[in-house]
């Protein structure tokens, strides 16, 4: 492409100047990638060239095959480039500085009920005691990133009963997976970026890389330590491979770390066993938070739990049940 220098020179200073983690900068260089693969097509052989009706036309071109949401994130990283390119002497001007970033309907995210969280759970949870029936999601995940969790208890939990190892570890590991995801509200990619150290059993807390490598510690309760001191204890073993060096806390089935596909697998398989709404991690995530809120905790503190720079992201990501608000309304409103 022609452009591979100027964007190359770009996403090296977002990763210098910007703490930006692998995932974004790889979301930055795909969408100002498409963006100035189609410039080039249009003709444009320096960015000077490019004009806002230039922009629009590769708006309206990724419109038809792309959601709102998708348009709204390649429209800011559009932006961003051609703002660095100015301030930094590749172009004269800022053609994407009246660039219209696409609004995104403000709706609420699909969420589990407790009782369908707490099902999914328990169906995890037996298949794991079981070693079966599922193999378990199967991977081909790599990557060595042995460390020991923090305060783990000297306990033996939950021996499955099944004679394959593997398929028994891989249930423990799913399980660990699922009751991790809801008690603590994380992101899959904060998921499959921890290490075992990032696991204090004596404080029952974890800690998590957010969004711009930022750190934040989350609390998760009973059930989910016993299924990672399960998986700790009877399945992670089982799949780590060579010298036991892999820090990942969660490891797919050749011995490396978890990748993200994979974790979103066993959400979605786990989902259709137990009989529940097929869901995805993230929804996993608004049905933690949901369930928060309606238990009564503070909005800035599931921001908190949540990673959210912003109050407004964790008020869209969340949402009480009506149930739960004309329970609340009844015992507080003198006229109810």
């Amino acid at each position: 492409m022609r452009f591979d220098g100027q964007l190359r020179a770009f996403l090296a200073f977002l990763g210098a100047n910007r703490g930006l983690s692998a995932n974004t900068l790889k979301a930055y260089g795909t969408d100002v990638g498409e963006c100035l693969r189609l410039l080039e097509t249009l003709g444009v052989e320096d960015l000077n060239e490019v004009t806002l009706e230039d922009l629009r036309a590769w708006m309206a071109r990724e419109s038809r095959s792309h959601a709102r949401s998708s348009m709204a994130r390649k429209t800011v990283s559009v932006r961003r480039f051609f703002s660095w390119a100015r301030d930094h002497g590749v172009t004269a001007s800022d053609p994407a500085a009246m660039l219209m970033t696409p609004k995104i309907p403000d709706t609420l995210p699909a969420v589990l009920t407790e009782s369908q969280a707490e099902k999914l759970m328990d169906t995890a949870d037996d298949d794991a005691r079981a070693g079966g029936p599922g193999a378990g999601a199967d991977d081909g995940a790599g990557g060595m990133a042995g460390a020991t969790a923090v305060g783990a208890p000297d306990v033996r939990a939950r021996a499955p009963r099944r004679d394959d190892p593997r398929r028994a570890a891989l249930r423990l590991r799913d399980a660990a997976v699922l009751e991790l995801l809801y008690a603590t509200g994380i992101r899959v990619a904060e998921l499959v970026g921890l290490d075992v150290a990032d696991v204090d059993f004596s404080s029952r807390t974890v800690r998590v890389t957010g969004k711009g490598n930022r750190q934040r510690v989350v609390p998760f309760g009973l059930p989910a330590q016993r299924a990672l001191l399960a998986w700790l204890d009877g399945g992670r073993p089982v799949l780590l491979h060579g010298d036991g060096s892999c820090r990942a806390l969660f490891l797919g089935s050749r011995g490396g770390r978890l990748n993200q596909r994979i974790a979103r697998d066993v959400v979605h398989e786990e989902s259709r066993r137990a009989g529940v709404p097929d869901i995805s991690p993230h929804a996993l995530r608004h049905s933690a938070a949901t369930h928060l809120l309606d238990g009564g905790a503070d909005l800035r503190e599931v921001q908190e739990m949540l990673g959210h720079s912003s109050l407004k992201t964790t008020q869209r990501y969340t949402h009480v049940s009506i149930e739960q608000l004309k329970s609340r309304y009844a015992q507080a409103f003198p006229r109810a």
